[in-house]
This record gives structure tokens, sequence and C-alpha cells, in this order.
């Protein structure tokens, strides 16, 4: 038995269509995948019904797929348009900073102890790695500083000892010429 070809058009019964829309749009995101997969194709699919409920999927990163359609949309063999073609390559490149930026926030997330469910064993020890080597450098860094505070304070007490040598050397330099002179005094005849 033959199925009966139907004619596309829009359908009147509303429990039908939503139930026509459901069916339909389960069987397109499923081609879209099975094309995602057999052919290594990148493959973004937007759906909005009829109440603006939005369906998508995507083989890789939403964003990456729209900003290649983005790039491949506006440009034609024809007419090469160079600030068309500028604002592309700026284009692509914010959708790749904007990737970039986000695995730095996630690694920055996970280098606080944060977002770390997802990770595997050895990410993990990578992690712990990273973490190790920046603890080493931030004791390095305070051992640095208290070797240089030590060597400050070190210093500054040689420098009072020499001052207090100073004036104790001159202390007794002018009580001696005072003693000099009391006694010279003491041997003049009044």
């Amino acid at each position: 038995m033959a199925r009966e070809k139907i004619k596309i058009k829009k359908i009147d019964n509303i429990t039908a269509r939503q139930v026509t829309f459901s069916k339909r749009r389960r069987g397109l995101l499923k081609k879209a995948q099975e094309l995602a997969v057999l052919c290594d194709a990148d493959v973004a699919l937007i759906i909005f019904s009829a109440t603006g409920k939005l369906f998508e999927y995507s083989s890789s990163s939403m964003l990456e797929i729209l900003g290649k359609y983005k790039l491949h949309s506006n440009s034609s063999l024809d007419k090469v348009d160079e600030p068309s073609l500028n604002l592309q390559l700026v284009e692509r490149d914010e959708v790749r900073f904007c990737k970039e930026i986000a695995d730095k926030n996630r690694e920055l997330r996970q280098l606080r102890g944060q977002d770390l469910q997802g990770l595997t064993i050895d990410e993990l020890e990578h992690l712990e790695t990273l973490l190790q080597g920046g603890l080493n450098r931030v004791l390095k860094a305070k051992d640095d500083k208290f070797g240089n505070e030590i060597s400050s304070l070190q210093e500054k007490v040689l420098l009072r000892r020499i001052l207090e040598n100073m004036l104790i050397w001159t202390f007794l330099e002018h009580k001696s010429e005072e003693n000099d002179k009391v006694s010279k005094e003491a041997g003049k005849p009044s």
C-alpha cells in the first residue's frame, strides 16, 4: 500500500496543525542531526512555532555557524565589496574572540574551584598542576618580598648602629676636650 501524497497547504484545524508541526519538527531535527553526522557538515536549524516558541539545533557552536553564514551570505564571487569583506572578517574575529573569552572565563572559574563537575581525571590533574605552579610562584614572590624586607631592615639596623657609634664617639671626644679644658683651667693660677 503506497502512501497518499498530501497537498501542501496551511492546515485549517488548529489541533491537527500543532500535531503536524510537532511531528515534522522532530523529523526535521532528526534529519539535520543525521546530515551533520553522516556528512561531517556544520548544520544549524532555527524554528519558530506559530506561537513564537523557539526550537534550535546546531551540530557545533550556533555562534560559529551563524558567523560562517554571515561571512558567506553577504559575499558574492562576481562582486567583492572591500568594506563588506573587512566587516565580515571583523565579525568572524568577534565570534572567535567571544569563544576565546568564554573559554578563558571557564578556565578562570575552574582555577577558582568552580565548574569542576564535567572534568575528566586528566583535566583535573592538569588543573592541579597549574594551581601548584601558581602557588609556587606566589610562595617565591612572598619569599622574595620577605628577603628584601629583611635586607632592608638589616641595613637600617646597621646604619643606626653606625650613627649611634658616631654619636658616642663625638660625645666622648667632646667630653675629652671639656676635661682637657677644665684641667688646663685648673692648672692656671687665678
